[in-house]
Parts: C-alpha cells; structure tokens; sequence
C-alpha cells in the first residue's frame, strides 16, 4: 500500500481511534476510581440537570453501551454505595430518582474536564468540513450498527 492510497474508514480504524480518545479517559477513570460505565450514568444524571429518573440512566446505558438492564442497574446501585449519587422521592407520575451529591458533582466535572482539556488537542486544527463529513459517516454506520444488532438479536 503505497502512502498515497486513502485509509478507508473501517471497524478496525474507528476501534483505534476510540481506544485512542478512551486512554485520555481511563487514566482519570482510574485516578478516580470510577467505572466507564459509572462515568456514563454520572454524565447522564449531569445532563439532565443533576437529577434523573433512574429509568431513564438505565435506558441510556442500555442503549449507549448494548449492556444488560441489570447492569445498568448494578452501575447505578455502585453510584448509590459510592455516595456520588443519592436517592430522591419519586415525583407524581415517575418512577425513582437520583440526583448528585457533592462528591458526585466533583468526580463528574473532574472528568468532564478531560474531554475539555483533551478535546483540542485531539479534534483542533481538523479542518470543520473534514469533522462534518467524518460526523456524518460515523452517524450513520451508528444507526446502521444499531439496526444489525436489533436484526440479530435472537442469533448472538
């Protein structure tokens, strides 16, 4: 393959950059001693205004991750044992809920600050146009992966 030939976007590539992204992450997961998965739920109860519906955490690491209900579930009791989210009563009409504690806020931030230190660094300088177009592949080969692993579902 000679230096001119383009690199087609492929399984193999998308996986090395994500493991690449992923690494910046890790090492504070580790420094934090939070889980990806715990950092999913606590980004996603952040997201919703530091208060959430532990439904609706589940239906997002569920559907973000391909993990199991009860794993969901395992992240969010390993939050609620953790003390870096607490529980809060049920509004009318909703099931339980949880919000941040102090702690949690500061874990969640202390990790949002890689993606904001390390955004930069790895996207800037990328002309927009090339990070548009690479948004929208990558946007649609998500659906299309999301729709095969629907469609086989009963197979694997």
């Amino acid at each position: 393959m000679s230096s001119t030939t383009p690199t087609l976007l492929n399984s193999q590539i998308i996986g090395r950059a994500h493991h690449a992204a992923r690494a910046l992450l890790d090492r504070e997961l580790d420094r934090t001693g939070t889980t990806f998965h715990q950092s999913m739920a606590l980004n996603a109860t952040a997201a919703e205004g530091g208060f959430a519906e532990t439904s609706r955490i589940v239906e997002l690491l569920t559907s973000t991750l391909k993990i199991s209900a009860d794993t969901a579930h395992a992240t969010v009791a390993e939050l609620l044992a953790a003390e870096l989210i607490e529980p809060l009563e049920p509004l009318a009409g909703q099931g339980p809920r949880v919000a941040l504690t102090e702690a949690g806020r500061a874990v969640q931030g202390r990790l949002a600050a890689v993606a904001t230190e390390f955004g930069p660094r790895v996207y800037g300088g990328i002309p927009e146009e090339d990070l548009a177009v690479a948004g929208r592949v990558l946007t649609e080969v998500i659906a299309r992966a999301n729709a095969a692993y629907e469609q086989t579902a009963d197979r694997y």
